[in-house]
């Protein structure tokens, strides 16, 4: 696409997006991006691009906050933190709107989403000034010693943030990183750039000092050069396995520390003693109602007993096709479109095949066309019989697509959904207390929900194995991650 005189200025409702180093906003970088309205297929706003230089200046600024903000009291952090938790509840219609504007989520999706990040939020402020400090070890008598240990703040966080739910990345990365001491310099995505402005507005306001909070929009030169910077002295990232092998590569060069949040291929486990219409309803909004299916955790690979197979492979094909895929700023719309035109190729060309590997066709499996034919419209799609070895029910489709699959016992579930490289959430569907105790113990995931249980929520730890990841958000845990320990011992000499 061109860009023309009209493009330079962002649409009406939408904020001009600048790089925030320091106390300095700017609004022009080492290059642009045309931002593309996901619902309308048009451009909506020329996004500046930070490089390697502009990096460094917001390293640099981020490094000189630290010791600024890693000497204020806990008390202070805490206050700004619950403070900002405040300011993104009070802006919620506005992070909203802007959650569409960057990638096309649904109103009712986007409102829930910024519901989540105010408890992410409040969670690690409410942590900043109870921090679990250190622990005492001591050896009397003769000879003895008195030790302790000492959680300390790395200094600069490097977060590289994906497109998807740029809101919830930042909530689940910056006021963890903020309690612990730390200072942070975030490359969101290009794809998304307007809800890091806002975000940024509301850290000021909060009384946050400058050069706490950093924003460098930017591509892959941008990100290089933030994992590699000595400054820089731990990497938080989402996003995928490919981009996350090359940070880690780069990471090991000085061995410096890196959280890895990926992808997955969640397994869903419906036993025919469970409660068929909820485990229905519960497990098509998960896989499509969320985010039109562009999630890591949501459980995309669908495991249903023999016995209720095609009774329920029905049912969530009708829920499925009752959702309205269309303009995400209508009420009754469930899902919006995908990210780009690149996320309808990918998709279709998975669809196809699937179909041709003899996968069958529930529902969906086709572009939306007439009015939605500008946007990058992809309905709710459910394949059934899919080969548990096959590409549908291996590899992360990140959109609409529910790939189903029937087994006969226990055993046989708990071997499909562990057959996978991936190991970031597992779902379970059962009215056997027994069963699920033993599944959960089995299941190769970081997380394990049963029977409707709310996933990723601030309290808990949130991380995976294998292709998903390393370290956790969320949680203590998540907390801990931003703190390096140092062992102290004292004689008596």
């Amino acid at each position: 696409m061109s860009t023309t005189a009209e493009t330079l200025r962002p649409a009406p409702g939408l904020p001009q997006v600048t790089l925030r180093i320091g106390a300095e906003s700017r609004a022009t970088g080492t290059a642009t991006h045309e931002h593309v309205n996901p619902a309308t297929g048009r451009v909506d706003a020329l996004v500046p691009l930070g490089g390697p230089a502009e990096i460094d200046e917001a390293v640099r600024a981020a490094h000189a906050a630290f010791a600024v903000w890693r000497a204020a009291p806990a008390g202070t952090r805490a206050k700004a933190l619950l403070k900002l938790a405040q300011l993104v509840e009070d802006n919620t219609a506005g992070f909203a709107a802007l959650a569409t504007a960057d990638n096309g989520i649904a109103q009712t999706t986007a409102h829930a989403t910024v519901a989540a990040a105010v408890e992410w939020i409040r969670y690690y402020g409410g942590w900043a000034d109870k921090l679990p400090l250190g622990r005492i070890t001591s050896a009397v008598g003769a000879g003895g010693s008195f030790g302790h240990t000492l959680r300390q703040p790395y200094g600069v966080i490097g977060a590289i943030i994906t497109w998807n739910a740029p809101l919830m990345s930042l909530a689940m990365k910056v006021p963890a990183a903020l309690a612990a001491g730390n200072t942070v310099v975030v490359k969101p995505s290009e794809l998304t750039p307007f809800t890091a402005m806002l975000f940024a507005d509301l850290v000021r306001e909060a009384g946050i000092p400058d050069g706490v909070f950093n924003v460098v929009t930017g591509g892959a030169a941008a990100g290089a050069a933030l994992v590699e910077h000595p400054l820089v002295k731990k990497v938080s990232f989402t996003g995928g396995p490919d981009t996350a092998r090359k940070i880690t590569a780069a990471c090991a060069q000085s061995f410096k520390p890196v959280l890895l949040e990926l992808g997955g291929k969640s397994a869903n486990l419906v036993f025919a003693d469970a409660d068929l219409e909820a485990a229905a309803m519960h497990s098509t909004f998960m896989a499509f109602g969320i985010m039109s299916g562009q999630a890591c955790a949501l459980p995309t690979r669908l495991l249903v007993q023999d016995s209720v197979y095609d009774e329920f492979v029905a049912k969530v094909g009708a829920i499925a096709a009752s959702f309205k895929t269309g303009n995400p700023l209508e009420a009754d719309t469930i899902c919006g479109p995908v990210i780009n035109q690149g996320a309808i190729d990918r998709i279709e060309a998975m669809v196809a095949r699937a179909q041709e590997q003899g996968a069958r066709l529930v529902t969906g499996g086709a572009r939306l066309d007439g009015d939605l034919a500008d946007g990058f419209y992809y309905p709710p799609t459910v394949l059934a019989d899919v080969d548990p070895a096959s590409e549908l029910a291996q590899k992360e489709v990140f959109g609409p697509v529910l790939a189903v699959t029937r087994f006969s016992d226990e055993d046989e579930a708990l071997a499909l959904a562990n057959g996978t490289e991936y190991g970031l959430s597992g779902y379970i569907w059962t009215s056997d207390s027994r069963r699920s105790i033993r599944l959960v113990e089995a299941l190769e995931t970081g997380e394990v929900v049963v029977n409707g249980a709310p996933n990723a929520v601030a309290e808990r730890p949130f991380g995976g194995i294998g292709h998903s990841g390393n370290g956790n958000e969320g949680g203590l845990e998540g907390l801990e991650e931003f703190f390096w320990i140092k062992s102290v011992a004292y004689g008596n000499g």
